[in-house]
């Protein structure tokens, strides 16, 4: 695809206002407050697989509203810990799979928590296990629209708060390090790591690859591909709806959430990517409050750097923990 977005030198200074609501914070301290009222245990059941390098557990932790989420947890074989930790988020559509598919942290000595995605692992890779219980009234064929006129009704509220709610999980662990987690996640997984990162304290890094459900003013006007498309043709619909639609969005907006985030935080972004945008990567990174750095590839789509940025990602955790 050719290059469709602004210049990479305007991109590096790209710094547009961002919408965003006078009740962000006590919006999300409300919601938090109450998921964190259920104190329903974190269940931790041994799994047997044909791995000899990693013990694997099935999680199920309390998320929004004490639904039970599932994760998979996987441990260096034998170690005692306690070890530094990294909570994975999954990109649109898939669920958490199987747990011998993702052996890179582990197999570098870390603690791996990946997190299940509410309603989601049946559109790709080897499926999800985690129902979503809660209505939200007439959407789109997908996730995006589904309570979207309402930030109290909306799907993301409920899947960011399960996130935040997985880091409070696993930091209870026994032969899990509290003091050094970090989060990350590509496309979806990269948004709902901004929000993990602008929502939790005290995590060592935050590292969201071509990051999704970032600016979205700019993106459902930018792009023709899914999923943004799912707020156009909703929108297309329900005329009249574009203020509603936009205010509940400001909610959940990753930029939004990078001007909360104090980790270390290491961005992806594809240059061509038409699916996350440039320009709503880098309206995010720009406005990001910690330490930060991002690796750009020039010639990539949404693929971005894949095991590349995965080496990048091990060497920038391994210098912080």
């Amino acid at each position: 695809m050719p290059r469709f977005d602004l210049s990479p030198a305007e991109l590096e200074t790209y710094a547009p206002e961002i919408s965003e609501p006078a009740d962000f914070d006590d919006f999300w301290r409300e919601t938090l407050a109450d998921a964190r009222a259920h104190d329903e245990p974190v269940r931790v059941e041994p799994v047997a697989t044909p791995l000899t390098s990693a013990d694997v557990f099935d999680v199920t932790f309390p998320g929004f509203g004490g639904d039970p989420i599932k994760a998979w947890l996987l441990l260096p074989a034998g170690s005692a810990g306690p070890l530094p930790t990294v909570v994975e988020f999954n990109g649109y559509g898939g669920g958490r799979g199987l747990p011998v598919e993702r052996l890179g942290w582990v197999s570098s000595g870390y603690a791996h928590l990946f997190m299940d995605t509410r309603g989601q692992g049946s559109a790709w890779g080897t499926g999800g296990d985690t129902p979503d219980p809660h209505g939200t009234g007439p959407s789109f064929s997908g996730f995006m629209t589904r309570g979207i006129e309402s930030p109290a009704d909306y799907y993301y509220r409920r899947v960011y708060t399960d996130a935040v709610r997985a880091i409070d999980a696993v930091r209870t662990l026994e032969r899990v390090d509290a003091d050094r987690v970090a989060v990350c996640g590509g496309s979806q997984g990269g948004g709902i790591t901004l929000a993990a990162a602008g929502l939790s304290d005290g995590l060592v890094a935050a590292m969201p690859d071509v990051p999704f459900l970032c600016h979205f003013e700019r993106a459902v006007g930018l792009t023709d591909r899914d999923p943004y498309q799912e707020i156009v043709r909703y929108l297309s619909i329900h005329r009249g709806a574009e203020r509603r639609v936009f205010e509940t969005l400001s909610y959940f907006d990753g930029a939004n959430f990078a001007t909360r985030a104090t980790a270390p935080g290491l961005f992806s972004v594809g240059l061509l990517d038409p699916i996350c945008p440039p320009s709503t990567v880098y309206a995010t990174y720009n406005r990001y409050a910690g330490e930060k750095q991002i690796e750009v590839y020039p010639f990539n789509e949404h693929e971005g750097g894949t095991t590349y940025q995965w080496l990048a990602q091990a060497a920038f955790l391994g210098a912080r923990v």
